[in-house]
């Protein structure tokens, strides 16, 4: 089976660590996912003041989210990791913990620093869209 999408790179680009652009095969759903937060599952905030334990909590949410859509991680077409930080080591640490839950996989990401999130205590939320063949077959 063809995979929904297909990531892409520039050759003209001097390259990061995730491709340029993502292709959606024609009759694939998207799936826009709302903003994934590092909350458990009684609603409270995951590890306060800890961003790196928050990030691997929002990305552990972000699988139940694609699997409850029936997708998995390979199905991504694009991140964006919001970290309530002005500090780019803030940022680059909860970059650390992407690149290392995602492996090989280098989906087009944007890594952005705001000034708050939702939740009291929030560090980090995780936005994606993914890509699934129509109707969900695999």
């Amino acid at each position: 089976m063809t995979p929904a999408v297909r990531l892409l790179r520039s050759t003209d680009l001097r390259h990061a660590e995730y491709a340029d652009a993502a292709a959606v095969a024609e009759g694939s759903e998207l799936l826009l996912l709302a903003g994934v937060c590092p909350l458990e599952d009684d609603g409270t905030t995951t590890a306060p003041g800890d961003l790196v334990a928050q990030t691997r909590r929002a990305l552990e949410n972000l699988d139940r989210v694609l699997a409850a859509c029936e997708a998995a991680r390979t199905d991504l077409a694009f991140l964006r990791i919001l970290v309530a930080s002005s500090r780019r080591d803030d940022l680059g640490a909860a970059w650390a913990v992407v690149r290392e839950r995602l492996g090989d996989l280098e989906v087009p990401a944007t890594l952005v620093g705001v000034t708050v999130l939702g939740y009291a205590d929030q560090l980090v939320e995780i936005e994606a869209t993914a890509a699934r063949p129509a109707g969900g077959a695999r």
